[in-house]
């Protein structure tokens, strides 16, 4: 197999040539790791825009960040979502490699192929996996010049988007300083832990409006989701963590093991294996968050064929091997909300666009429209103003797939009949908000 192998600092650049497992014809990729701190290492992959010959220099930059946190980017972003092969490995219609060059992450440090050498190396908080990613991107930046120029968006899902808040302001500052040089252009919170309280307050009064709940299952999901608002408002956070993972344990008694990913799709054998848990708090909270990223064909895939093609990953790393560490060494910040972090985005003129999944519960769409009226931001009483516009669905036109409303530089996009994952559940009209994101259409 041909390779370029260039040592830039810390940056190792992988390109290969010709075909191989999971590899896309005439497609140009990239991969590597740096070592983010001592005893820490990042893995990201990026594929290159699929247009015409040199067209990712016209095309913007996306990175896409996965939740968890102990998802990987790299894993169930790339061949579950947007990348450009699915885990068949198969074309994906709907890759957002056709309207944007792509860059993976397994972030934080311990997620995927991301890896660090004792448990210590782990981050703690939303502060230290934005401090990792800047050394990253600076890292990348310098080595890839092209992109230098390029817009560069950072997209997320779930508590991705927690962690996507932080780096962009981060990168904004960083960028000011002139410590990191690219054209950041904005970022995207999709169905985005950004205010957990506020989403688990509104569990109940959703799934009583979708009935899914009756009076008594609305009465006991709504006391347990008080008693974790207690714990916030007492500064408990490892506590309120707690009680989330109690009360989805509620929520999952009171309606027959709902889907916490998408309320009208129900795993039967999942479902059993919900309503007979009877693990630690920690280990459900994994169970649920964490493994629906891993599932085993995934990680049958990239441990064995992707692992091969990359050819760099250490023979004592296993993609996700790290994961349940990872969410476990973050559970203190894990019910921390960062509505202030994405109030000052907006006071700094970042573009900031949030979009959500219609059929989503762990994210629902109401806590989302309560944490973004909690915005300080000077602008938001001129967007709560303007009306919602339709967007026809592409796949089924005719059909509205979306609304969404903007005012200077921010932008909210309700999806429909979309859960959390909303490339996997509504691939088109996912492309075309991407598409509208980035200033394509």
């Amino acid at each position: 197999m041909e390779r370029i192998k260039i040592a830039t600092g810390l940056l190792l650049l992988f390109i290969i040539a010709p075909a191989s497992a999971g590899t896309i014809p005439g497609a140009k990729e990239a991969w590597g790791y740096v070592d983010v701190r001592e005893g820490a290492h990042m893995f990201w992959w990026l594929y290159y825009a699929s247009g015409e010959l040199g067209s990712h220099k016209h095309l913007p930059l996306v990175m896409w960040l996965q939740g968890g946190p102990g998802g990987s980017s790299c894993g169930f972003g790339n061949f579950e979502e947007i990348g450009p092969l699915d885990r068949d490995l198969a074309p994906r219609n709907t890759t957002w490699v056709k309207a944007a060059n792509v860059l993976f992450v397994d972030n934080p440090v311990g997620t995927g192929y991301s890896y660090t050498d004792t448990e210590d190396a782990l981050t703690k908080d939303v502060a230290m996996i934005a401090a990792d990613m800047l050394v990253l991107l600076k890292s990348f930046f310098t080595s890839q010049k092209d992109f230098q120029s390029v817009p560069f968006y950072i997209f997320s899902e779930s508590y991705g988007g927690k962690m996507a808040a932080a780096i962009a302001l981060e990168l904004t500052k960083a960028i000011e300083e002139s410590t990191i040089k690219c054209n950041f252009a904005g970022v995207a919170l999709g169905d985005s832990w950004i205010s957990p309280l506020d989403s688990v307050l509104t569990w109940g009064p959703y799934l009583y409006s979708t009935s899914l709940l009756d009076d008594y299952g609305l009465g006991e999901v709504t006391k347990a989701a008080k008693a974790v608002e207690l714990a916030v408002e007492q500064g408990q956070f490892q506590k309120a963590t707690e009680l989330w993972s109690i009360t989805e344990s509620v929520v999952e008694q009171n309606t027959n093991g709902v889907n916490f990913y998408n309320i009208l799709t129900q795993d039967p054998d999942e479902r059993a294996v919900k309503l007979s848990d009877r693990a630690g708090y920690m280990a459900a909270l994994k169970r649920r968050h964490v493994q629906p990223l891993h599932r085993n064909s995934l990680s049958e895939l990239m441990n064995g064929p992707i692992r091969k093609k990359l050819g760099i990953i250490p023979k004592n790393v296993s993609w996700g091997g790290q994961a349940g560490a990872v969410f476990s060494s973050m559970e203190g910040d894990f019910m921390k909300p960062v509505v202030d972090i994405v109030d000052q985005l907006l006071a700094a003129g970042v573009n900031v666009t949030v979009y959500n999944g219609q059929l989503d519960l762990i994210v629902d769409t109401i806590g989302q429209e309560l944490w973004v009226k909690k915005l300080k931001w000077a602008g938001l009483p001129y967007f709560t103003q303007q009306r919602w516009t339709a967007l026809d669905d592409p796949s089924a036109p005719g059909q509205t797939g979306a609304f969404f409303k903007t005012y200077k530089n921010f932008a909210f996009y309700w999806i429909l009949k979309a859960g959390h994952m909303i490339p996997s559940d509504q691939g088109p009209m996912a492309m075309k908000m991407l598409r509208m994101v980035t200033q394509q259409e």
